[in-house]
């Protein structure tokens, strides 16, 4: 489990663990919309099963933003006083959209490894 969980964020391909899911190196680190390849230059694994295949990736992203919200609330809670302060949302959107691009790599990492055939 713990090496798959390192090959998601490494962006390595689910089938061989070699070859790179997206087209730049940086996957922590990108601006704009991150560039996959159509399939892995070492084994020629397809990322995309089908249109719309990224699709569920969405509601990942989803459920990661959720996540990332609440612990940005719950870290700047203790600078506020009131216990829910409408200044908080702010901060709470600025750290979203920062991570914007980090999270779409990364639920489309999870969708394709939720997916992978683990019989071979």
């Amino acid at each position: 489990m713990w090496l798959t969980i390192k090959n998601i964020f490494t962006n390595k391909c689910p089938n061989c663990t070699r070859g790179l899911v997206f087209a730049d190196k940086s996957f922590y680190f990108s601006m704009g919309f991150p560039k996959m390849n159509k399939a892995c230059s070492n084994c020629g694994f397809t990322f995309e099963k089908e249109p719309g295949f990224f699709f569920g990736a969405m509601f990942v992203s989803y459920a990661i933003g959720v996540g990332e919200a609440l612990i940005t609330y719950f870290l700047t809670r203790p600078f506020f006083e009131k216990t829910f302060d409408l200044k908080i949302f702010p901060i709470i959107m600025v750290v979203l959209l920062l991570l914007t691009a980090f999270n779409i790599r990364l639920s489309r990492m999870i969708w394709i490894y939720i997916f992978k055939n683990y019989k071979s």
